[in-house]
C-alpha cells in the first residue's frame, strides 16, 4: 500500500483527551495566555461520552483552576452530608468508626458529581477562552520528528476495511502537530502506553496496577434517598478471592450511584469480576435500598492504583502524560480527578514558561518534579503503602497497618518506608488448575443483570466494517494457552461479554471477539495472563455514550 498523505496543522500544544486532565490544561494555558493555539482532541462522541468516575469530587483541583465555579452554574451542587464506612459478611455488617479513619479519608467538603458533566462544563469553559475541541476524534498514531521526538498525533482516520485497508469512503485523517504534545487518554492509553515505552518511562518505577471499577445508576424510591450520602464497604463478596470494595452515593433526583470495584491482581482465573458485582446487590443492606427502583445507565473502566511508586516518569522530549496516563489515583480515598486536574495545571505552566523562553520540543522536567515533589506527590505519598498492603497481607492488614501507616505518614514519619508492589496484574493470575471454579448465582433481572443486557444500558456502538480495535499480537494463544492453562479468564474479567471461548460439536474451539461490546475499560490489556491483546481506539466517537458516569 502507498503511504499514506495527510494534511497538516500546527498548534502550540496538542492535548489528546478532554478528561479532567486534558481540560485543566487547555484552560489554564490560555489563562495564561489567551494567544496560544491550544486545541483538544475526545476520541469520545461528544466531551463526557466516555468519562466514567466514582465520584465524590475533591474540589482542590477545580478551586485552583476556577476559584469562581461556584457562580458559573458548574455541575458541582451535591456536598457530602454523611460518610458512611461498612465490613460486610454475606447477611449482616460492621460499621467502621469514623474517628478510627485518618483525617484524609474525611470526605467534608467534597461533593458528589457526574465527572462527565463537569468535563462537559469545563470544555465550555475552554471554548469561551478560544480552545478548539473536536470530539469524534481518535488519535490513532504518534508522530515523530526527525529528532525522535514527539511532534504530534494523527487524529481523525476513518473508513477503513476490517482487514485495515482503506475502504471506499476513507478519510487518511490529519497530522496535528505541537510544540508539545499532552497525552491525557485516561487508564493505559494507547499511545501513553507506546511514548513509556518507546522512552524507557517506566524503568526506574515500580509495576503499575489497576483495578476494574463497574458502576450502574439507580432511580430509587424517594423515601429512601439521602442526597449528600456516601458509603463505602469492604468484605463480601470478595472475601479472600480478591481485593475491592463498593460505594453508594446519593446524589440528587432520587439517584443512586452504585459502584463495585475488583483489584485487577487476583490469582484465581475463575473469577468473575462483573458477578461478584451483581452479587454485592443482593446484600440485604443493598437490595433493601434499591428495592423498587430501577437501574438506568451502566458503565466500567479500569482505575490506576499502584499510587506514588508506580508513577513513570511524566515526560520525554516533546510529550507529557497527565492525569491517569501518569496513575494519580489515591486508593483508599478512591479520589483521583482533583489531582488529574492539578497534573494539567502544572503541565500547562511548564509548556507555557518553556514557550516563553522560546523552547520547543524538549523535555518539561519542571513539571515531572512538580508532579512528585508537589501537592499531588503529597497526596499520594502518605498512602502509598496502603494498595501493597492489601495485595501481599490482604484486607485487615491493609485496615490496620495500612491506617497506621497513614496516621504517621500524616506528621512526616513512615516505619514503612515504601513498600513494592512486586508483580504485575497479569503475572498475579494463577493456573486454572489451582482454584475452585466459582459458582455464581444467574442474575434475577430485577436486581442483578446479565452481562449483555447492561451492556445496552451503556449506549455502546461501534460501526461494525471497521478492523477490530482489540488485537491478537498471536492469534493461537487463547486456545492453545490461555484455555488449558487459565480457563481463558478474557471470558470472565471483561465486564462487557466481548470475549468468548465457542465450542461446538465436532468442531474445535474458536475465539471470538465481540468487539461491538468495548466499552473502553482496557481491562483485557492489563489482565491478560499472556499479554496477548493489545487495546487501541476504534474509529472517532465508537465506543459509549455514557450519559451521567
Amino acid at each position: 500500500m502507498a503511504e499514506i498523505e495527510r494534511e497538516s496543522m500546527e498548534y502550540d500544544v496538542v492535548i489528546v483527551g478532554a478528561g479532567p486532565a486534558g481540560l485543566s490544561a487547555a484552560i489554564r494555558l490560555k489563562q495564561l495566555d489567551a494567544e496560544l493555539n491550544v486545541v483538544v482532541l475526545e476520541k469520545g462522541s461528544e466531551v463526557g461520552a466516555h468519562i466514567l468516575s466514582g465520584a465524590v469530587l475533591d474540589p482542590a483541583g477545580i478551586d485552583t483552576l476556577i476559584p469562581d465555579w461556584r457562580d458559573r452554574d458548574a455541575p458541582i451542587t451535591v456536598p457530602v452530608k454523611d460518610d458512611n464506612f461498612y465490613l460486610l459478611g454475606e447477611a449482616g455488617k460492621i460499621r467502621l468508626p469514623n474517628f478510627a479513619m485518618p483525617p484524609l479519608m474525611n470526605n467534608h467538603g467534597n461533593y458528589i458529581v457526574s465527572m462527565g458533566n463537569v468535563c462537559r462544563w469545563m470544555a465550555k469553559q475552554a471554548e469561551e477562552l478560544g480552545v478548539e475541541i473536536f470530539p469524534g476524534m481518535s488519535c490513532s498514531e504518534i508522530v515523530y520528528g526527525e529528532d525522535g521526538r514527539v511532534a504530534g498525533v494523527v487524529a481523525g482516520e476513518f473508513g477503513k476495511n476490517a482487514d485495515g485497508t482503506p475502504g471506499e469512503g476513507y478519510e487518511p485523517g490529519m497530522e496535528l502537530l505541537g510544540k508539545y504534545v499532552f497525552l491525557s487518554e485516561g487508564v493505559r492509553g494507547s499511545l501513553s502506553k507506546e511514548v513509556i515505552a518507546k522512552f524507557d518511562l517506566a524503568k526506574d518505577s515500580e509495576p503499575q496496577k489497576y483495578g476494574l471499577g463497574m458502576k450502574e445508576i439507580w432511580e430509587i424510591d424517594p423515601d429512601k434517598h439521602r442526597e449528600g450520602s456516601v458509603t463505602h464497604t469492604m468484605g463480601w463478596p470478595l472475601g479472600s478471592n480478591a481485593g475491592g470494595g463498593s460505594f453508594i452515593y446519593h446524589l440528587d433526583n432520587n439517584q443512586v450511584y452504585v459502584g463495585f470495584v475488583v483489584h485487577l491482581n487476583y490469582e484465581n482465573p475463575h473469577l468473575f469480576p462483573y458477578m461478584e458485582f451483581q452479587r454485592f446487590k443482593h446484600h440485604p443492606m443493598v437490595a433493601e435500598l434499591l428495592k423498587g427502583g430501577k437501574r438506568v445507565a451502566y458503565g466500567a473502566r479500569a482505575i490506576t492504583e499502584g499510587g506514588y511508586q508506580s508513577m513513570p516518569k511524566a515526560v520525554a522530549p516533546g510529550v507529557a502524560l497527565l492525569g491517569c496516563s501518569v496513575g494519580l489515583v489515591n486508593v483508599p480515598r478512591i479520589k483521583g480527578n482533583h489531582n488529574a486536574m492539578l497534573s494539567g495545571i502544572a503541565a500547562a505552566e511548564a509548556a507555557h514558561s518553556a514557550l516563553n523562553n522560546g523552547r520547543a520540543g524538549d523535555t518539561l522536567d519542571a513539571y515531572d518534579a512538580e508532579l512528585r515533589e508537589g501537592p499531588i506527590g503529597k497526596d499520594l505519598r502518605r498512602v502509598r503503602n496502603v494498595k501493597p498492603l492489601w495485595s501481599s497481607k490482604g484486607l485487615l492488614a491493609s485496615l490496620t497497618i495500612g491506617g497506621f501507616d497513614m496516621w504517621t505518614n500524616m506528621i512526616g514519619l513512615s516505619v514503612l518506608g515504601t513498600l513494592k508492589h512486586g508483580k504485575n496484574d497479569a503475572e498475579a493470575t494463577g493456573r486454572a488448575a489451582d482454584f475452585k471454579p466459582i459458582d455464581y448465582p444467574k442474575p434475577d433481572g430485577t436486581l442483578s443483570f446479565d452481562r449483555l443486557t447492561n451492556v445496552s444500558f451503556s449506549m455502546t456502538n461501534h460501526e461494525e466494517s471497521q478492523p477490530a480495535h482489540l488485537q491478537l499480537l498471536d492469534a493461537s494463544i487463547p486456545i492453545d494457552v490461555n484455555l488449558p492453562e487459565y480457563a481463558e479468564p478474557a471470558q470472565r474479567y471483561c465486564p462487557a461479554g466481548v470475549y468468548e471461548v465457542v465450542e461446538e460439536e465436532g468442531k474445535d474451539a474458536r475465539f471470538v471477539i465481540n468487539f461491538q461490546n468495548c466499552v473502553h475499560c482496557k481491562t483485557c490489556d492489563i489482565k491478560d495472563p499472556s499479554q496477548n491483546i493489545n487495546w487501541t481506539v476504534p474509529q472517532g466517537g465508537d465506543g459509549p455514550n455514557y450519559p451521567n458516569m
